[in-house]
């Protein structure tokens, strides 16, 4: 941190759907969804580069009461979450990613990085743009004398901290703070004054001008989960932290603020109807496709990273983080020894990733997180049967799960037989913020969901029910996607004959297992990323009811209807 004099104070406006080798095999569709050439380069983190000096090194004057406070309290907006990071063609590499500043000018990375090893792994991003608030709020006001002083600092990322976390300035200076996004993922620093760097792309900076300080102020990264783990800073003036009171808008000592959307968490409403038009997501599972010699082939699909407010139930909307638009993401279907070829491309506003449970491979570069406008192949093939898990691994993980950025992949075991109908359901659980807006980060840590859904939205079986017939068998693939609570699917006046529990026969199969003693099976316990499918007939005309036995989850909204006709 260096303090230089002013020539003169600033005034207080200065600042700134699937393919499988042509066949369709996504229980929902999404035009969006074509194969694309663009690839994908992956930048990681290094050790963090300069630092500021004098009051800010080494997080002096670090006021814990202050960041325990800024932690649980909210995100405030730093940008439009409409606004779109980048435009047409492909991606930008690492070598020519730039970064806009807060005054309309680039800012070009400083070199290129070598890759982060590890499993959770939260690549580059580019900045989004800049919002700079309007200043004379909190602690940037002109309720002091200008001392005439600049104080410029710099601070870097470690993980999901600034580094130093804390910058202290006499009351009257004018503070100018760079961030130089020395992380593997965007960042952004936003002040409870208003001001923002914008996002920022890994290995480049961006600077925000505070203007005069009169007292503390808190900050944080805005991007979605970042503040929760822990991402805050603290301007101190002359020693002081910032207390609980609020700055403008911005809640501080509690609650949360959301990137889109605002207010106070929504409020489910467990009766409330689906919105006129709605389409539950279509739960039918076609066959696995085959290839020609009948023998083992590739399938290639293109996941697209979008971002967008859709239902959740019980009268709610939500900012989800989506693959295809939807939620869950595309049901991939193949067979052990197939291949898969998945191009992803993201066009959120954030970091993203994939991870396939339903491969073998190195995650360095396949689970890499990418950049906005950036893409990247994953490859894996099935080696063994049942069905995995897929979803985005960029930290926190927790959150991006809540957020809808999960899916499954069915492998068929060798030899099992056709059935009438096959349905998929993918258990999740929702975590509401305000309407229209981001989860809520607090529920997520506490796993205390407002919702629980059978693939994506609360309720949706029970308006929209799934069909079959008397005497038809009904095969139910299920999937506990979390991210953190179990599931145990039961069906109501059913029992289940056939069983298939991560990857083994229970009940049934080729070997007949519980046939001598006559065995049968009334719930399919799982435990996140865990799944199976369990079988029943149906004798008599119904409604049969398909719920998680663990009631409380039931009744916020993991359960739905088999309507069977004679």
């Amino acid at each position: 941190m260096t303090k230089t004099p002013d020539a003169q104070a600033p005034s207080p406006d200065e600042a700134a759907a699937p393919e499988t080798a042509g066949s369709e095999n996504a229980p929902s569709q999404d035009a969006a969804s074509q194969e694309t050439e663009r690839s994908g380069a992956d930048s990681a983190a290094q050790a963090p580069g300069d630092t500021a000096d004098g009051r800010a090194a080494a997080g002096a004057d670090k006021p814990d009461a202050a960041h325990r406070r800024a932690v649980t309290a909210g995100t405030a907006p730093a940008i439009d979450r409409n606004r779109r990071p980048l435009t047409g063609g492909a991606g930008p590499t690492a070598g020519d990613r730039t970064a806009a500043s807060p005054s309309g000018g680039l800012l070009q990375p400083a070199d290129r990085r070598g890759v982060l090893m590890g499993l959770l792994t939260a690549g580059a991003a580019v900045v989004v743009g800049s919002v700079i608030g309007s200043r004379g709020q909190g602690g940037a006001t002109q309720d002091v004398t200008p001392t005439g002083n600049t104080v410029n600092a710099t601070i870097t990322v470690e993980g999901l901290r600034f580094v130093p976390d804390t910058v202290d300035v006499t009351p009257g200076d004018r503070l100018v703070i760079t961030l130089d996004n020395t992380a593997d993922q965007v960042h952004d620093l936003v002040l409870a004054t208003g001001q923002t760097t914008g996002r920022i792309a890994a290995r480049a900076k961006g600077t925000l001008d505070a203007g005069i300080v009169a007292g503390p102020i808190e900050g944080w990264c805005s991007i979605a989960g970042h503040r929760a783990q822990g991402m805050v800073f603290h301007v101190t003036a002359g020693g002081a932290a910032a207390g609980g009171h609020q700055h403008g808008d911005h809640q501080h000592g509690g609650g949360q603020s959301n990137q889109a959307g605002s207010g106070k968490d929504a409020v489910p409403d467990y009766s409330a109807q689906l919105p006129a038009g709605f389409k539950a997501f279509d739960a039918a599972l076609p066959p696995a496709p085959t290839s020609p010699d009948g023998g083992p082939m590739t399938h290639r699909h293109t996941f697209t990273v979008k971002e967008q407010v859709m239902p959740v139930g019980a009268g709610v909307t939500q900012r989800r983080l989506t693959f295809n638009g939807q939620v869950p993401g595309p049901v991939l279907r193949g067979k052990v020894g197939d291949t898969f070829e998945i191009t992803l491309v993201n066009d959120g506003t954030m970091s993203h990733s994939l991870d396939f449970h339903a491969g073998i491979t190195p995650p360095d570069q396949a689970m890499r997180s990418i950049n906005p406008g950036e893409s990247l192949v994953y490859t894996f093939k099935a080696q063994h049967s049942g069905i995995w898990l897929y979803h985005c691994s960029t930290s926190p993980m927790s959150l991006h799960l809540a957020a809808g950025m999960h899916g499954a992949v069915i492998i068929d075991p060798p030899g099992l037989t056709a059935v009438d109908h096959e349905y998929v359901i993918v258990a999740s659980e929702v975590y509401l913020g305000p309407e229209g807006g981001e989860p809520n980060t607090e529920k997520i840590a506490a796993k205390t969901p407002d919702l629980m859904t059978f693939n994506g939205v609360a309720f949706q079986y029970h308006q929209q029910p799934l069909k079959a017939k008397v005497g038809e068998r009904v095969r139910f693939w299920v999937m506990a996607a979390g991210p953190s609570l179990p599931t145990s699917f039961h069906a109501v006046g059913l029992q289940f004959d056939q069983v298939f529990f991560e990857g083994a026969w229970t009940l049934g199969g080729p070997n007949r297992i519980g046939a001598a003693w006559s065995g049968g099976s009334q719930a399919l316990g799982l435990q996140p990323a865990q799944g199976g499918f369990v079988e029943c007939v149906a004798s008599e005309p119904g409604h049969y009811v398909f719920v998680t036995h663990s009631f409380a989850d039931m009744e916020k909204g993991a359960h739905g209807v088999l309507e069977v006709t004679a």
